[in-house]
């Protein structure tokens, strides 16, 4: 079947003989009827946008018929390794420092196991080790996120200077374990670091243990169905004796047309709007006005909300929120409000706009405001804006909670990822 014409709303017009054609397999036409029954064709097209074009909440193409191992090495709350379990990897380790994220990692990774580790102290690596022959599993993948403080690169390196350590245990490890393909992320200002030394530190430290080394690339999430603006920079190396074929990165899925808004996104929440009393570990029911795919999406394997918990914000805070229009900062307070006080950052007070993706989520959670409502996003809401299921669930304090999440890889950024890496490793296989 065959859909075509301009989206309405776009500003476009259609020309005769040039219609948008978009072919819809029957599989997916009839999925559309089911789920988007009363709503136009286009209505129904652009849902489909809105979660890449794909309809592939169940799809399963990408999967192997393989499953590969995968240890995760700073892991955090395991927003990468979300990604990859999510592709078809098993993920059987993680490791951090951190005791509410290495919690929540454990409980949202299957049957993975959570492990403490200072990387600090390189012996702790053999324990990785340990854990895994007396398993007998071979690590077909080791992913990781090392600070960028972990990079120290001016003048002669230092094997026990501090700044080196953490990087290093991410090499150190992939030397003892050999995996096949190891993917490092970061920052895209680890890029530029020290005029483009960290990369090429990078590419020297894994080249001298046997890696070929593929060109960095800075992935940007709203272009792999993530609402919100965030960048950030994927290394892969792959093991010379054992991988012949080149890495090649994940196309972008979508365009800036089409990218998933903030309102897309969280817009079904409950909006809390009066409650002043909460318990950390209050569960909600969800309401029950529509959705769109997103949305679904993000509710597909949950019955409830957690970790939406509001913020009891001062008087005078809600006062300077509310005079603030969506998609702006404290800039568009008048006049009186900002020779009362001084702002030390560029977006402070700033309210998200619902027809755009977020702003970047950071680990804090005091500099940006809902769309609408006058308070900063839960932890709930952040978690969706970074892409994190509602099944996801974290745990720790509310500050801790938002630390994981603001500190996370995007799983659907890391999926990209993770699906090409899946082709790589068939390919070879084959």
């Amino acid at each position: 079947m065959t859909r075509g014409g301009a989206r309405p709303g776009s500003g476009r017009t259609s020309i005769p003989g040039k219609e948008l054609k978009i072919k819809l397999s029957d599989e997916v036409c009839e999925q559309l009827e089911l789920n988007f029954t009363g709503k136009t064709v286009q209505d129904r097209i652009r849902d489909c946008l809105e979660y890449g074009i794909k309809a592939k909440d169940n799809d399963t193409s990408n999967i192997s018929s393989k499953q590969y191992s995968v240890v995760d090495l700073f892991s955090g709350a395991g927003g990468l390794s979300r990604g990859f379990m999510d592709a078809g990897f098993n993920v059987v380790l993680g490791v951090d420092y951190d005791d509410a994220a290495l919690k929540t990692f454990k409980k949202n990774h299957g049957n993975a196991d959570a492990i403490k580790l200072d990387l600090f102290n390189h012996k702790n690596i053999d324990k990785i080790v340990e854990y895994l022959e007396t398993r007998n599993i071979f690590a077909d993948v080791l992913i990781g996120g090392p600070p960028c403080q972990g990079f120290s690169l001016a003048g002669k390196r230092e094997e026990f200077d501090k700044r080196n350590v953490l990087y290093s245990a991410m090499v150190k490890t992939a030397k003892k374990i050999r995996p096949k393909v190891v993917v490092l992320e970061n920052v895209p200002g680890m890029l530029t670091l020290y005029n483009g030394a960290g990369a090429k530190r990078v590419k020297e430290d894994f080249e001298e243990i046997g890696y070929h080394f593929e060109d960095p690339k800075i992935l940007y999430a709203p272009n792999y169905g993530v609402p919100q603006i965030r960048k950030r920079v994927f290394f892969v190396m792959t093991l010379k004796e054992e991988i012949s074929n080149i890495f090649i990165y994940p196309k972008p899925e979508l365009t800036e047309d089409d990218y998933i808004t903030t309102e897309q996104a969280i817009g079904d929440l409950p909006s809390l709007e009066g409650v002043k009393k909460f318990n950390l570990d209050q569960i909600m029911n969800y309401p029950n006005n529509s959705y769109t795919t997103y949305q679904k999406y993000m509710r597909k394997n949950s019955k409830k909300i957690h970790n939406h918990i509001a913020t009891n914000h001062a008087d005078e805070t809600i006062r300077l929120i509310s005079m603030i229009p969506e998609g702006n900062n404290y800039k568009a307070l008048p006049k009186i409000e900002l020779d009362k006080r001084k702002f030390k950052y560029n977006e402070a007070l700033t309210r998200y706009h619902s027809g755009k993706p977020s702003r970047t989520i950071d680990t804090g959670h005091r500099t940006h405001f809902h769309y609408k409502w006058n308070r900063i996003p839960t932890v709930r809401e952040n978690a969706r804006l970074q892409s994190f299921p509602d099944d996801f669930i974290f745990y720790g304090n509310k500050q801790e909670q938002y630390r994981q999440v603001g500190n996370a890889v995007p799983p659907l950024l890391g999926k990209a990822v993770a699906i090409k890496v899946m082709e790589l490793l068939d390919n070879e296989e084959n």
